[in-house]
């Protein structure tokens, strides 16, 4: 699951920087949101492999700490881009004909900017559930299951669900490896 979080992240950065016709505030939008992905999932993903691997549960207190930071920072980073990337949605859906004003290309820089540097509230309920609560509210299994849903799941999902249906990502997947992306079954409906 890590490796396919990370490749499938990685082709769609690959798509959107290498393809002029990608060079869109969605898609840039998209490949942030990538990006961050990688990060947040290799925040953790990593030692807990390794810890796995090597029957230990150990983890130094620093370790802890600089683990959960960048799992929360990256967390609420993603969850930042996921607002700005919808309020780019609704300026091309309500406001079309004023979209190449409004996000222009200072406008996405800002947003992203904004998403690296804020600090939304809308990650920490899970999070902050799962490392505070005490032993007695809920079970480890509990923890590892919401765990492994927010910190590993999630970012695997998001190339799927955001880009590698896209027909534009699958073009350009198309030209930079001359094969056929992905056929993805029509649903009847």
């Amino acid at each position: 699951m890590y490796l396919i979080t990370v490749l499938g992240n990685l082709l769609i950065i690959l798509a959107v920087s290498s393809d002029s016709h990608l060079h869109t505030p969605m898609y840039f939008f998209l490949s942030n949101l990538s990006f961050v992905d990688i990060c947040f999932t290799s925040s953790a993903i990593p030692k807990m492999l390794w810890n796995i691997q090597s029957h230990s549960k150990v983890i130094t207190y620093e370790g802890c700490i600089t683990q959960m930071y960048f799992a929360l920072f990256l967390g609420v980073l993603d969850d930042f881009l996921l607002t700005v990337m919808a309020y780019d949605r609704f300026v091309a859906i309500c406001h079309p004909l004023h979209y190449g004003v409004i996000m222009n290309p200072q406008l996405c820089g800002t947003l992203v900017l904004v998403s690296w540097i804020a600090i939304v509230l809308l990650f920490y309920c899970t999070t902050l559930g799962v490392y505070l609560s005490s032993n007695g509210t809920h079970s480890s299994h509990t923890s590892a299951i919401a765990s492994v849903m927010y910190m590993l799941v999630t970012p695997m999902l998001n190339p799927f669900i955001y880009s590698l249906r896209n027909k534009d990502i699958k073009g350009a997947l198309q030209r930079i490896f001359g094969v056929e992306v992905m056929k993805w079954p029509k649903v009847r409906g």
